[in-house]
């Protein structure tokens, strides 16, 4: 199957930074929002993305009305009649993408490819909510997706082959450099990177070294960008928290056990950038 125009539901951070990524490699598509004002806002969002990539030199003025002109949004389920590929790019909370879902498996043509860009629920038990469960898939792209080469193509127990190798050309076609993952909580990189960030916080609370400290040792023995403790700010140390406790909850392994320093600056309002302190202060 080839993916000629592709639905994304939700254009907040995540769905529009999709939109611009399938845009910009000359992939129509249809961006669905609840309100006229959320589509609007996601669009105003890619032209300012485009633009500071023309100031890059990366793209040209004639690219970027390309791709904007690629772009569709609506406020209407109907509209996604249209996709091959329908990606679900909705706020992280269950009930709210099992109602999406169903919406949009009562809608599109039964061959076509949902995906769900989740970065914690279950693929299989999406995938068990709708009448395609074959034709079902975790597409995890990461933020900034514009920037991050990166997509987790996330297999349910029952999802096909011929699923599977549609959704990877169609990264693959993006310029993105997708890994293939079972369906886990956490999948691959958050499984391990927040265990990493929690450890993180254990070295703090025993008074090892300041943070200043661990996030350097970490910047410079390990080549990370950014330092946990630091990381941990940007992604909300409340986000950090409730991974630990469903990875505690659904492994039922010890080694998963949530920090208590963690649990207490969660408890203080202490939850990073979006609070403005932190481990530091913002």
């Amino acid at each position: 199957m080839t993916i000629q125009t592709v639905g994304i539901i939700g254009a907040g951070t995540m769905g529009n930074g999709i939109a611009q990524a399938c845009a910009v490699s000359g992939i129509n598509v249809v961006m669905v929002d609840i309100s006229d004002a959320a589509v609007q806002k996601g669009l105003a969002t890619v032209a300012g993305s485009l633009d500071r990539l023309i100031k890059k030199e990366k793209i040209s003025e004639a690219d970027k009305a390309a791709a904007l002109a690629r772009i569709q949004t609506s406020t209407s389920y109907d509209d996604l009649k249209a996709a091959q590929l329908v990606i679900e790019a909705a706020t992280e909370n269950y009930e709210l993408k099992l109602k999406i879902l169903k919406q949009v498996d009562a809608i599109v043509a039964p061959e076509v490819i949902i995906a769900s860009n989740t970065s914690s629920i279950s693929i299989t038990k999406l995938a068990a909510a709708t009448s395609r469960a074959d034709r079902f898939i975790g597409m995890h792209f990461f933020n900034p997706v514009p920037m991050m080469a990166l997509v987790e193509i996330i297999r349910g127990l029952q999802t096909s082959d011929a699923t599977h190798d549609a959704v990877k050309a169609l990264a693959e076609a993006l310029g993105k450099s997708p890994i293939t993952v079972k369906n886990a909580p956490g999948f691959v990189v958050n499984r391990i990177l927040v265990p990493m960030i929690n450890e993180a916080f254990f070295v703090l609370a025993e008074g090892l070294a300041t943070p200043e400290d661990i996030d350097a040792g970490m910047k410079l023995g390990c080549n990370q960008p950014i330092g946990p403790l630091a990381l941990a700010d940007m992604i909300g140390l409340d986000v950090c928290l409730a991974v630990m406790d469903v990875y505690l909850t659904e492994f039922g392994d010890s080694k998963y056990r949530p920090c208590p320093l963690l649990k207490e600056m969660v408890a203080a309002g202490r939850l990073g950038r979006k609070t403005g302190q932190g481990v530091y202060t913002y």
